[in-house]
């Protein structure tokens, strides 16, 4: 996908940079930052999502059984017909099952995002709301507290465990707030409790 054509990129970059041709730094910097390996990794989700995602046939299947009863009951009566029309006129089949389909076959269930407000600083700092669901697993990253600041940063993020594979969370990411909790002022033991 985008991510192995980007890797294919960064190789020939990688070549282009030794030459030392004008510009082809920023751009293999720019190519390489977390945040674009983010982005990309989330619209490759999205697209998978996009691609597989089921759509119902006819928004109306009740309508659309009725049609095919009264065609059946004019076509010449074999068992076959007879049995198909008298499963298609059952209560059950008819009161559930089709009108549960045309009820969710309306409905839109995309997620809708609120729209960004108007008035954002250009300097102010970009902020992401990550949302790992962990079970029993352990979130495979680990937080130190910065020596400078004193925020609480993501240490490491350990090759395949759950953060990793989610592409959500980076070495050097500050906390701001876990499971709805301010950290600021607490040990990361603390957090780690948390978490």
């Amino acid at each position: 996908g985008v991510s192995h054509v980007l890797t294919l990129v960064l190789q020939e970059l990688s070549l282009l940079c030794k030459r030392d041709v004008n510009g082809v730094g920023m751009l293999y910097d720019l190519l390489r930052s977390r945040w674009l390996q983010a982005l990309l990794k989330i619209y490759e989700c999205l697209q998978h999502y996009l691609g597989k995602r089921p759509v119902p046939v006819t928004l109306q299947a009740r309508a659309l059984t009725r049609e095919v009863v009264e065609l059946l009951h004019e076509a010449p009566q074999s068992g076959e017909i007879k049995e198909l029309r008298r499963l298609l006129r059952a209560p059950h089949l008819k009161a559930a099952l089709l009108s549960a389909h045309d009820t969710v076959a309306q409905k839109d269930f995309e997620p809708t995002l609120p729209p960004l407000p108007d008035n954002i600083p250009e300097n102010e700092e970009a902020m992401r709301i990550v949302c790992l669901v962990k079970n029993n697993q352990p979130l495979g990253a680990t937080i130190k507290r910065h020596e400078i600041t004193g925020d609480i940063t993501v240490a490491r993020v350990i090759h395949g465990g759950l953060a990793d594979r989610s592409g959500l969370l980076y070495a050097g990411d500050k906390l701001v707030e876990v499971n709805g909790v301010p950290v600021e002022g607490l040990e990361p033991e603390q957090v780690i409790n948390i978490l």
